[in-house]
């Protein structure tokens, strides 16, 4: 339900009028964007377009502000998706194009048509994404005849909504009159996505899930220079928009005030305030985000937390330990009622145990229920340092890709290449470090099964079914190289990476070759002993390559010196 407090509000005053208790300037300004993007669930590109119009707005963030516009066939659900589209969408999409030729994603700027930049073929304000960013740039350089500003607030008793909306008129308006709008976006929610790499995880921003002020906005009679706009409503926020929870700390507002059903000379959004909260101080730990199993020695992670008391957020002294031992973060900030902050808590040297316990606790305050939580991880697994990574694809081979990291966020070993219908076994020499390893699935199912062992047979990472867009996992390679294929015992070469010795173990009656990157043979050494030292004294740091021969059989590896 939707009540005008005030119905209308808009009158003439003197230039030298004075506004210090409103919320507008009343200063010339340049234009505010309102950028609606079309987008829909089903939508491949769509994320990039969230991306593309997201990274104007982190630099632009009193200027922008976005509206996501679920329409269309790419919006329809399938079984057991939710629908975010809208009553209003349609008109909206529908006014922005004639033609041919659009397609998702689309946005428009002010609903300005910019010459040469739209979509479809009869033309309109539709552009596709090369050009949000510079027509968005150039409408934020412009003088805006009229400046606005909205502020709202959420009784979370009573689930009402209250939006104060002022306009000043700086010059005249091209038009007898305008319309004011007032557009209900809801943020995180999670949901399906095609594209985005999330899957059913994506993570849905700017929503339009309501137009309070009706389709094309509520007019405004008055808009010569110098008059003022004063408007306050009041809206229920209902439970839900087409069976989608809404969670009132989610829930955003954009005003602007267009011409027409087009043109749009300026807007401004704002976070909803709340009232209606019964405890004073309340500081609640939500999440401590999932903690893989890891081989590092150092530790630090993020903690969520969400203010639900009345009083703002500005200071705590965070507890927490790993393992039992203390340590402290203070840290400040603002977190304002019912809002929530990602804290990255500072990483500390820490003694890795095979099973590993981690605690947090927030300061005490007025309810200690919601203060604490603790969480377990494993050690990583640690195998040798030859490993063969088996991949199993589904029908969609294609969509799967990979890679290794090591303890610097290194690449040292990836695939990504159009892999058919089949089994493939990929042998990878790693040094002595702390590995990650990444999988995607561009189709969001996951699929593939995939299985990392070590040249003992040690399991270090499996991953099986749909694992959706991404898993991850950690490992640690000791660097022995276990060279198979030679004898009925495994030969070791080891420490990967060397300084000063290269050892050699079960490698009786063997040739051995050293060479460089570039193909260089430095050393060469017939009928090796079973337990065999080489030294490398005068070798220089960087990457060799190893070849050993018997009974004419030859492996070659890879290892470094690192003095």
């Amino acid at each position: 339900m939707i009540k005008k407090l005030s119905l209308f509000l808009s009158f003439a005053l003197p230039a030298a009028a004075s506004f210090a208790q409103t919320i507008v300037s009343t200063s010339p300004q340049d234009q505010n964007v309102v950028l609606e993007e079309y987008t829909g669930i089903h939508c491949t590109f769509c994320p990039s377009g969230h991306t593309i119009s997201k990274g104007l707005q982190d630099a632009n963030p009193d200027r922008v502000s976005l509206i996501y516009i679920h329409n269309g066939g790419y919006a329809v659900p399938g079984n057991g998706e939710p629908d975010f589209r809208t009553p209003w969408g349609s008109a909206i999409v529908n006014q922005s194009y004639s033609g041919s030729g659009f397609g998702y994603p689309a946005a428009t700027v002010n609903r300005h048509v910019f010459p040469g930049r739209s979509m479809a073929s009869g033309g309109g304000t539709a552009m596709a994404r090369p050009y949000w960013v510079i027509s968005a740039n150039e409408t934020m350089t412009k003088i805006s005849p009229v400046n606005l500003a909205v502020e709202a607030s959420i009784d979370v008793q009573t689930n009402v909504m209250t939006v104060h909306v002022e306009g000043y008129y700086t010059s005249d308006s091209p038009e007898a009159t305008n319309l004011l709008n007032i557009a209900l976006l809801q943020n995180n929610t999670i949901g399906p996505q095609t594209g985005g790499g999330a899957g059913n995880n994506y993570v849905h921003m700017h929503r339009l899930v309501e137009m309070i002020t009706s389709q094309w906005g509520e007019v405004i009679n008055n808009t010569t220079a110098n008059t003022f706009v004063d408007r306050t409503f009041t809206y229920t926020i209902p439970t839900a928009y087409n069976d989608v929870p809404t969670v009132l700390e989610d829930m955003e507002v954009v005003a602007y005030i267009s011409n027409t059903h087009q043109e749009i000379p300026t807007g401004h959004s704002a976070l909803p305030t709340f009232t209606g909260l019964t405890i004073a101080n309340d500081a609640a730990l939500l999440e401590i985000p999932e903690i893989i199993s890891t081989c590092a020695d150092e530790f630090g992670t993020d903690i969520i937390v969400k203010n639900l008391g009345i009083e703002p957020l500005t200071s705590m002294a965070i507890q927490y330990s790993i393992n039992g031992e203390p340590h402290t973060y203070n840290w400040t900030g603002n977190i304002l009622s019912l809002r929530k902050e990602t804290m990255s808590l500072p990483p500390v040297d820490y003694t890795l145990n095979n099973e590993n316990t981690f605690e947090v606790t927030l300061p005490s305050d007025d309810n200690n229920s919601n203060n604490s939580l603790s969480t377990t991880f494993e050690k990583a697994p640690q195998g040798t340092g030859l490993v063969n990574l088996e991949l199993i694809t589904d029908n969609w081979g294609y969509e799967m890709g990979w890679k290794i990291l090591d303890s610097n966020g290194d690449i040292v070993a990836s695939g990504d290449s159009p892999y058919s219908n089949s089994t493939i076994n990929i042998e990878l020499s790693l040094e002595a470090d702390c590995y990650s390893i990444v999988l995607t699935d561009s189709g969001n199912n996951g699929g593939t099964t995939v299985t990392l062992t070590d040249s003992q047979g040690t399991q270090l990472f499996f991953a099986e079914g749909n694992w959706s867009s991404d898993r991850k996992g950690n490992f640690r390679s000791n660097g022995v190289l276990e060279i198979n294929k030679l004898d009925t015992d495994r030969i070791q070469l080891y420490p990967n990476p060397a300084a000063t010795e290269l050892n050699l173990s079960n490698a009786e009656n063997t040739t051995i070759e050293i060479y460089t990157i570039l193909g260089t043979m430095i050393l060469s050494r017939k009928n090796i002993s079973i337990n065999e030292q080489i030294d490398i004294t005068n070798f220089q740091n960087g990457t060799y390559f190893i070849k050993i021969s018997k009974d004419n059989i030859t492996s070659t590896k890879r290892f470094l010196i690192s003095k």
